[in-house]
């Protein structure tokens, strides 16, 4: 018995996620993806919005992140197992979902761990574009793990930068760093501390994954005017800023109902003001009003990115070989004889 059309689903693999980027090219994926969720994030409001769904262990964690427009709904499937690369896998490890909302039916299948690490950097330049220092030229990339290239090529092709300078307590990660940006037109600097990777910095990007209250920046290390992009692994009991940076910065964020559980907040007060950056990107808020403002994004990753992330790849792979048809849906001839399909196919 041959699977109907209503039975397949298109399902992108790892592999034919990497052709697409490859096709597309990185530094556009990346920009096209931010400009999907800047249009989403204009229409915040039209979603539902929940913080995601954990369950936490020893070892890490596995989240739910779901959100609907009403008319497509999508999740994501992810993980946080920092102990995981002294075993030769992943930390972070993802594939997500779209699905119609009037018949329920899935849409698109695919892995995301490849497609996270584009969204999150499509996320980060895109809030650097607003938050930034006008004519930045230097980032300092502390962490420089899985996810460090991506974002570096992000704030080159949205935000200008040329100039990246590269820390990780692991010297092997700086140097698989410095080999994979090489002739990307960026100017790298590899450094032996995060004092001197900060060094001429305007924007400061902090990438680690330990689950732990860590201080990956002390307060005398940021100085007035810095765009700080607190980015690592978020989850309950685990930072990377000192508290009184905090402090001293306007603080943005994407959901705070999930950040204040999350995030780098989680270390102040319920009720410490922050503003959402739907409504900077929307015009209802002020994003950077002076030189010498400090702007933290308090990032965690929320549902609506990776939303806007599978509908650019649902869109994407339409007339191409990027994907293949999954037999993932019982389609009967009769909608109720599921029993006598199931005999059938004997």
């Amino acid at each position: 018995m041959q699977p109907s059309d209503k039975a397949l689903v298109p399902f992108v693999s790892v592999d034919n996620m990497m052709r697409l980027i490859h096709h597309i090219g990185v530094e556009r994926m990346i920009t096209e993806i931010a400009a999907q969720i800047e249009d989403d994030f204009k229409r915040w409001e039209s979603f539902d919005k929940t913080p995601r769904i954990p369950a936490h262990s020893p070892h890490g964690v596995i989240e739910l992140m779901p959100t609907s427009d009403g008319e497509a709904y999508g999740f994501k499937y992810v993980n946080g197992h920092p102990k995981n690369t002294s075993e030769g896998l992943q930390t972070v490890t993802a594939f997500g979902l779209l699905a119609d909302v009037y018949t329920g039916y899935p849409t698109l299948l695919t892995e995301m761990t490849m497609l996270t690490a584009l969204r999150t950097a499509a996320t980060s330049a895109l809030v650097g574009k607003y938050l930034a220092p006008k004519n930045a030229s230097t980032i300092a990339m502390i962490g420089n793990g899985a996810q460090s290239e991506f974002q570096c090529l992000a704030f080159k092709a949205m935000c200008g930068i040329d100039t990246v300078r590269l820390y990780d307590i692991d010297p092997a990660a700086t140097a698989k760093c410095a080999a994979n940006l090489q002739g990307t037109g960026l100017k790298v600097v590899s450094c032996r501390s995060a004092e001197e990777a900060i060094e001429g910095a305007q924007i400061i990007t902090t990438c680690t994954a330990d689950k732990k209250y860590a201080t990956i920046l002390t307060d005398n290390m940021v100085g007035p005017g810095v765009h700080i992009n607190a980015i690592g692994g978020d989850c309950p009991g685990k930072t990377e800023l000192h508290r009184d940076i905090l402090l001293r910065s306007d603080i943005f964020v994407e959901y705070p109902e999930q950040t204040r559980i999350e995030g780098e907040i989680q270390a102040l007060d319920p009720d410490h003001p922050v503003t959402e950056m739907w409504q900077v990107i929307t015009g209802q808020a002020e994003g950077r009003r002076d030189d010498r403002q400090i702007t933290l994004f308090d990032s965690v990753g929320f549902a609506i990115e990776d939303f806007s992330a599978l509908r650019y790849v649902k869109r994407a792979i339409k007339g191409t070989e990027f994907f293949e048809p999954l037999d993932m849906l019982a389609d009967p001839d009769d909608p109720r004889d599921l029993f006598g399909m199931l005999m059938r196919a004997r």
